[in-house]
């Protein structure tokens, strides 16, 4: 089945049972209004027993009746708005589609989907018309009957109007309330019929305002703008994960490590007995994340280089092997991918980072002025990405060097993300360090993938090799990855000396 996607902008309006609708035909764009049409719409509504969906103000329901049928998730956009998206009913009615469930997961945390809310709505439709024959906008005259199965059982009725827009203005909004608000209809108080039918058994889900820091901000508010922009990357990649959405595994992992970066850059501003835990389940995501797309680039890597080489020089299945073995890798990478996000683990991390950003785990020092605070966290990160690299060069070549360059290259994620933070002090210098830092990362970076394809080639190698296989191509391969690296060294060691010093204050 394929997700359908919609924009719907609405507004409604509490009705007295008596009251007419006024005329409508001459408002602004408007040619004239055909004639009404009735409905008979038949919705469950599903949600937890603790109503996670409704305190977030999302809608799943089933609807059979009307032009609509089917399965709608409703996603809020801004008070009069929200996205709607829909699955047909399919073969089995009563199963929810995996692809609207995928959208909600990272709220339910292993909470169970039931039925809550029965809703019967005789709904008579009138469309507003403009030129062309476009339909601008819905009216909907609904009567509502609605049984609320739980936590206490009550059947309600009423009658609302829906005013919703199809290719007109929200200017044809303004003028139908206006028009509406003539006749002693005031707008509703309940977002949706759902909010109605639940009323005061929904609990309230606390909302942390975007946090927008400016350059005389403190340096909590400078971190925290930073840790709210990952978590919430986080709640939003999650869904595309769980579709199997590459860039979006990629989005989800920069922002686990973007956020282990701060909490780790940020660390003596901040409880430590709140945050430390947090970095080390924040490896675990990240690692849990990338394996299955590591193994995809390694995949890339030998493809590239294999078919960069002499057909003379290609000997045996080489291919063959290296696709078996990668696809085996990433099967079983994607399997686990899904399993962490399934887990009561990741439902608990999800859980406490709701908890950081409605208390911050602040100490004193992260009151004070971030164009002082910062500046001193960002050299002391450029100081240890110095000594890796210093490290590095002073270690002979070889696996211990490998690692060596290894470690440099996580210093200068860390600077990288660190000087991310520091956008809203000196933007255009902190833009500097970052595409520096991220240089430095993406050199060894490239080389790091060499070291992980030669471990590749050397076991493929052997088993070919133990298999009665011409094991030449491997070695080869092998050998133009290593050169690779070595020159991929010398230019890293080079270049160094141009990396700029980390002054963002001055």
């Amino acid at each position: 089945m394929t997700t359908v996607g919609f924009a719907e902008i609405e507004r409604k309006y509490d009705v007295n049972p008596a009251t007419v609708l006024p005329l409508l035909h001459d408002l602004p764009g408007v040619t004239h209004v055909e004639e009404p049409i009735e409905h008979q719409l038949d919705a469950v509504y599903y949600d937890t027993e603790d109503f996670v969906l409704a305190a977030r103000h999302l809608t799943l329901r089933r609807r059979t009746g009307g032009d609509d049928a089917g399965w709608h998730l409703k996603l809020p956009v801004s008070p009069d708005e929200r996205r709607e998206l829909r699955e047909s009913l399919g073969d089995n009615p009563d199963r929810i589609p995996e692809s609207l469930l995928n959208l909600v997961r990272v709220h339910l945390r292993g909470r169970q989907l039931v039925p809550v809310v029965h809703l019967q709505n005789r709904r008579i439709l009138h469309r507003l018309v403009g030129e062309n024959e476009a339909v601008l906008a819905e009216v909907c005259d609904d009567h509502v009957e609605a049984e609320r199965f739980a936590p206490v059982p009550l059947t309600q009725t009423w009658r609302e109007w829906e005013v919703e827009l199809v290719h007109g203005s929200r200017d044809l909004l303004d003028a139908a309330q206006e028009r509406l608000s003539s006749v002693g209809v005031e707008p509703s108080v309940n977002p949706s019929k759902l909010a109605r039918a639940l009323g005061d058994k929904v609990p309230e889900f606390v909302t942390v305002p975007a946090i927008r820091p400016t350059r005389k901000s403190s340096a909590g508010t400078v971190l925290m703008a930073y840790v709210q922009e990952q978590v919430r990357a986080i709640g939003v990649q999650d869904a595309r994960v769980r579709e199997n959405d590459s860039d979006g595994v990629h989005r989800m992992r920069v922002a686990t490590r973007r956020l282990r970066s701060a909490l780790s850059t940020y660390r003596d501003l901040l409880d430590r007995s709140v945050t430390g835990p947090i970095r080390g389940e924040l490896r675990w995501l990240a690692g849990a994340l990338g394996a299955a797309r590591d193994a995809e680039v390694i995949r890339q890597r030998l493809a590239h280089r294999l078919a960069q080489e002499p057909a003379g020089l290609v000997v045996g299945a080489l291919g063959e092997r290296i696709d078996t073995h990668f696809a085996d890798v990433i099967r079983v990478a994607r399997r686990q991918t899904l399993e962490t996000l399934d887990s009561e683990r990741y439902f608990r991390l999800l859980d406490t980072l709701d908890a950081v950003l409605t208390t911050p785990p602040l100490l004193t020092r992260a009151d004070k002025p971030a164009s002082t605070v910062i500046p001193e966290l960002i050299r002391a990160d450029w100081k240890r990405l110095r000594a890796a690299v210093f490290l590095a060069q002073g270690t002979p070549s070889g696996a211990l060097r490998d690692e060596a360059l290894h470690e440099a290259r996580k210093r200068a994620k860390q600077l990288r993300y660190a000087a991310e933070t520091a956008a809203p002090l000196r933007r255009t210098r902190a833009a500097r360090l970052v595409a520096a830092a991220r240089q430095v990362q993406d050199t060894l970076g490239d080389h790091q993938d060499s070291v992980v394809a030669r471990d590749v080639l050397l076991r493929l190698g052997m088993a070919a090799y133990l298999q009665g296989e011409n094991a030449f191509s491997y070695g080869r391969l092998h050998a133009v990855e290593q050169g690779g690296a070595a020159a991929v060294e010398t230019h890293f060691f080079r270049t160094w000396r141009d990396f700029p010093k980390a002054s963002i204050s001055k």
